[in-house]
């Protein structure tokens, strides 16, 4: 009786440990936007993007941080604005898609390159059989105004962009391809003095955004640098 008693408390010991090391179900999608150019920032009195990595370096420090928290085998998907890099990447002298695919392959990313806007919206309604793999978070990495996700600011047009993601087209998403208790967060400024609310109207997931403007850092995640500036959902 009591090798019977011992027997069934390790088996389940060991379903729970099981079950704590399985990585986490669904899919975690980091959205990255693309950095601007100097031709057209190096007249302005606090130009953007100096450091071509800007986003990247957040979105990887970012993933570090999932990893610990989701396992290494957690999927995790990049959605990378490339015409951004490739365009820097003429003005740096450097293979920057190449760069990013390093990162890819460290950490065991899924890396998908995207153009328009729209394709942001087609994958997170098709990218995975969303049925069998919702999304269990949802993250932005870029330039944004209060109503909008910029991943070509300043990139071939001075301070304006030509691939955006607009709080009208938030529509589009089918709000079912999210999990339950997903989590959103744009690191991005302004998005909380409007997209966020727009955001969950449009998908039922609270998105966490900045009033005022966000810096972003080479060694820590954005922060707030506006007078009175919040994290808002």
């Amino acid at each position: 009786m009591i090798k019977r008693l011992l027997l069934v408390s390790f088996l389940s010991m060991f379903a729970l440990s099981s079950r704590a090391a399985a990585p986490a179900a669904g899919e975690y999608i980091i959205l990255v936007g693309g950095p601007s150019m100097y031709q057209w920032e190096k007249y302005k009195t606090y130009p953007h993007d100096h450091w071509w990595a800007n986003f990247v370096r957040a979105a990887r420090l970012r993933t570090d941080q999932l990893r610990a928290e989701l396992g290494p085998e957690a999927k995790i998907t990049w959605l990378v604005y490339r015409q951004g890099y490739e365009d820097r990447a003429k003005q740096e002298h450097q293979d920057l898609i190449s760069l990013i695919g390093s990162v890819r392959d460290k950490l065991n990313l899924n890396l998908v390159w995207f153009g328009p806007g729209s394709a942001v919206i087609n994958y997170l309604n098709n990218g995975e059989p969303r049925d069998q793999v919702k999304v269990i978070g949802f993250e932005y990495f870029g330039h944004s105004n209060r109503a909008c996700f910029m991943f070509d600011y300043s990139n071939n047009i001075d301070s304006a962009c030509k691939s955006w993601l607009h709080d009208s087209e938030l529509t589009k998403i089918n709000r079912r391809v999210f999990a339950r208790h997903a989590y959103a967060k744009s690191w991005g400024c302004h998005t909380g003095e409007e997209m966020s609310k727009k955001w969950y109207a449009a998908t039922g997931v609270h998105m966490i955004g900045a009033v005022g403007k966000t810096q972003f850092m080479m060694e820590e995640l954005p922060i707030l640098i506006s007078d009175g500036g919040k994290w808002v959902n």
